[in-house]
């Protein structure tokens, strides 16, 4: 985990979006070509709508799974998002929002994960660098993407 002192530009994390049909299986062939490759999902979130489901994750390796799945015709793109820490605890996630919502930062969307009693929330925001800036700023922990890419 990272201090107030890292530098924005190592808390941005690569986030891979993935674009799959409404099939039977689409979902277990991407994993299976990333496997195959040896790359490991940290987190992900799936969205679906009428035909298509957006799967978003994040890995190990961002430039070979983007290289893989291209390859194989999926249709991927890679998002810059920051992952920032918060207590496992009532009212947690409460205390985060509100230093965001107060700094008038607007977020497109976010996800969790749990890891050692904290939880590891991955967030899109309208910019990542004023959330890095303004988290920092209230002494918030955020991951680097060296540490969750080696989650």
């Amino acid at each position: 985990m990272t201090n107030v002192n890292s530098t924005p530009k190592a808390m941005i994390i690569k986030q891979l979006s993935v674009f799959l049909e409404d099939k039977i299986g689409r979902l277990t062939e991407m994993t299976r070509i990333l496997a195959e490759k040896n790359i490991n999902l940290s987190a992900f979130s799936i969205a679906d709508a009428a035909d298509y489901g957006i799967v978003r994750f994040i890995v190990d390796n961002p430039e070979l799974a983007l290289k893989v799945l291209r390859e194989a015709r999926f249709s991927v793109n890679t998002t810059d998002v920051v992952c920032m820490i918060v207590p496992n605890e009532p009212g947690g996630l409460y205390k985060a929002l509100k230093i965001l919502s107060d700094n008038d930062i607007t977020i497109d969307y976010m996800y969790a994960f749990e890891m050692n009693n904290s939880a590891s929330v991955i967030i899109r925001p309208s910019s990542n660098e004023k959330v890095i800036e303004v988290l920092q700023a209230n002494k918030m922990k955020l991951l680097k993407a060296s540490d969750i890419y080696k989650v």
